[in-house]
């Protein structure tokens, strides 16, 4: 059976639901603007989780792999962070569009990084 990876967003409201229990739950927002919780939903054991794609920088291509964390092309298309992985409902997550009309620079840069991670061969 072919599977297709999507990248995908998770509901704001789950989150602050989940951290009720857990604090370690991001938040999808930063003080400059509302920025999506992205990352993979994949499934273990009949369960489905979500692990937050985290952005290029620096430090990333210095550090290795390991169980709770990989480099995407190194570190130059950023990480996954399986550290901050969450389970998750298709009911709260939000498939996510790369669509650059009508956008502007800035989130036509971003949406490029995105679809850099999202084609990533990690073979």
């Amino acid at each position: 059976m072919k599977q297709e990876l999507r990248l995908v967003k998770i509901d704001s409201n789950y989150c602050d639901y989940l951290r009720k229990y857990d604090s370690k739950v991001p938040y999808n927002f930063d003080r400059k603007r509302n920025r999506p919780f992205v990352g993979v939903l994949f499934e273990v054991n009949g369960c489905k989780y979500f692990a937050p794609l985290a952005s290029p920088k620096t430090k990333y291509l210095k550090m290795h792999n390991s169980i709770d964390f990989f480099k995407l092309k190194n570190g130059e298309l950023g990480a996954i962070n399986f550290n901050n992985m969450i389970p998750v409902t298709l009911n709260n997550v939000i498939m996510l569009e790369l669509l650059e009309d009508n956008k502007t620079k800035e989130e036509r840069i971003y949406i490029k990084m995105l679809k850099e991670q999202l084609y990533f061969d990690c073979k």
